[in-house]
């Protein structure tokens, strides 16, 4: 066959060479795609090109340095940035310092004294009393997003999905919000604990955060890591009240503490009726005296009839018919309650724990911490009687949860962006019904509880599952006994993972997709 010359070398035969090229090419990369799944390699990629894209573009938004402080100089307050630059670059400034300072910036309150603090004392504006660090930190911290770091996920297939496996861990507001419930033994969980009090203590020098801590006498005390610290050996005590001023919530969060673990092995109501009787005697004693009784006086009333009849002569003396009235009402309920209630006060009525509790203003010259007004930035530590005081701990803890967890309505007229945070590092029946019904309505008001728990069976069975659905975070640590690991890992649920397999050969079986799960405990 004659060819014209210069055919293969013309534009029709180049354009028909590589469309063919073309044909075949697509053809190589679907059948090989479709082998690979380079579909989701490639939507991998997409994704991470899309987020250094994201961090990048977040980078140029920010418009400066951050070391330069922009969103002073943005508001106008250029010479207090560039006084807080300069104490940047000579080492005057610390993480704490740029928390707080960039903290109270954005309240947007006062700027015009942050600006003239600033101007005099530099980095050392706004400091508070507790100082501007804590000595001998041992956590790792990232104030700017309020995190402590408390770990590492394991690298391991089995336990952990791919996108967990070898980060780091850590935990923040945003998380402690939702309450934190740690299971495992002393040692382990301090690993938990220890990290995210001192994280708590940082934040409240930043003015960010409140933090109570309820612990044993024993648990060593930091110097300059709290602003108060509540015990029999020292000066502050514990307001048994809480600074409530109403009878109803008083006797409810008394109630609560004094007999509120036995509550699940009562019929319905025990708690409310408790709180009523209670009530009956706090009212008429807040009548006639201006204040609430204390722990000696409130025993006297419960199980003794001569301090009640003390009670209603001064009531009719001073013609207080209502309180006559509570204290007949009294009466008809056959003092309901009063036994487990006589005993319970019983228990505080020692001069071990009487040290540790005030009534009133008085408190035999020593100050009072009333948990109510504890609504600014502020370090609480409370030291829980040692030796064979176990109940009576216990009792306590439950009475430090109570008044928290009244403290809700106190927080709507603070600082949204303070955390208040509540640490118990032995939560042994601490965990009652009425508890776990306030503990679900903190997260509102920006304010959590982390309890540490041995095992679970600290806590009655038939709660188990309300606590571990009514927090967010759940955190088990090594050590832990199988029974508890069981609960937890009950809750966190299973994952169904999909796995398709490929064979090059011709196969009979009708086996193409397999179906497994398995239990990650680390999430």
């Amino acid at each position: 066959m004659a060819t014209p010359d210069g055919y293969f070398q013309s534009t029709y035969f180049v354009i028909a060479s590589w469309t063919y090229y073309a044909l075949v090419l697509a053809v190589i990369v679907m059948v090989f795609g479709r082998l690979g799944n380079w579909p989701e390699v490639l939507k991998r990629v997409g994704r991470a090109l899309a987020a250094p894209a994201e961090v990048a573009g977040g980078a140029r938004d920010a418009g400066a340095d951050l070391a330069q402080w922009p969103q002073l100089r943005a508001d106008g307050a250029v010479s207090a940035a560039d006084r807080l630059t300069a104490d940047l670059h000579v080492g005057r400034m610390t993480d704490v310092d740029q928390a707080r300072i960039a903290h109270a910036w954005r309240s947007g309150r006062a700027r015009v004294e942050i600006t003239s603090q600033v101007l005099a004392a530099g980095a050392a504006a706004l400091a508070g009393p507790g100082g501007r660090d804590l000595p001998g930190r041992v956590g790792q911290h990232d104030l700017s997003v309020r995190q402590v770091r408390i770990g590492t996920a394991v690298d391991d297939r089995e336990r952990n999905p791919h996108p967990y496996r070898g980060v780091g861990v850590a935990l923040d507001p945003t998380v402690l919000g939702t309450s934190a419930v740690v299971v495992g033994p002393d040692e382990s969980a301090a690993g938990v604990v220890q990290p995210v009090v001192e994280s708590l203590c940082l934040q409240a020098l930043a003015g960010q955060a409140v933090l109570i801590t309820v612990t044993s006498a024993r648990t060593p005390l930091v110097p300059g890591w709290y602003d108060v610290v509540a015990s029999a050996a020292t000066e502050w005590a514990l307001d048994l009240y809480g600074g409530v001023d109403d009878v109803d919530t008083a006797a409810g969060i008394l109630a609560e503490a004094l007999t509120g673990d036995l509550a699940a092995l009562q019929p319905e109501g025990y708690g409310q009726r408790t709180a009523a009787a209670l009530a009956l005697l706090l009212g008429p004693w807040r009548a006639l005296h201006g204040r609430f009784p204390d722990v000696t006086e409130l025993r006297d009333l419960v199980e003794g009839e001569a301090g009640r009849a003390a009670l209603r002569t001064a009531a009719e003396a001073q013609g207080a018919a209502e309180a006559v009235r509570d204290l007949d009402a009294y009466e008809r309920r056959s003092g309901a309650g009063a036994g487990v209630l006589a005993d319970r006060l019983m228990l505080l009525d020692r001069p071990a724990v009487r040290a540790v509790l005030a009534s009133g203003p008085e408190a035999g010259g020593r100050r009072v911490l009333r948990l109510r007004d504890l609504a600014r930035p502020v370090r609480v530590r409370i030291e829980l009687p040692e030796g064979g005081h176990r109940e009576v701990s216990r009792v306590l803890a439950r009475l430090v949860l109570g008044h928290f967890l009244a403290g809700r309505s106190a927080r709507e007229q603070v600082d949204v962006d303070v955390f208040a945070a509540l640490v118990v590092d032995d939560g042994a029946r601490l965990i009652t019904p009425e508890a776990l019904r306030g503990v679900q309505q903190l997260r509102a008001h920006n304010a959590g509880v982390l309890v540490h728990l041995r095992t679970l069976a600290d806590v009655p069975e038939a709660l188990h599952g309300p606590l571990l659905g009514a927090v967010g975070c759940r955190i088990a640590c090594a050590g832990m006994s199988p029974a508890d690991a069981r609960d937890l890992a009950s809750v966190w649920g299973t994952e169904w993972v999909e796995t398709r397999t490929v064979t090059h050969r011709q196969v009979r079986a009708v086996a193409g997709t397999v179906i497994a799960h398995s239990t990650h405990p680390a999430r």
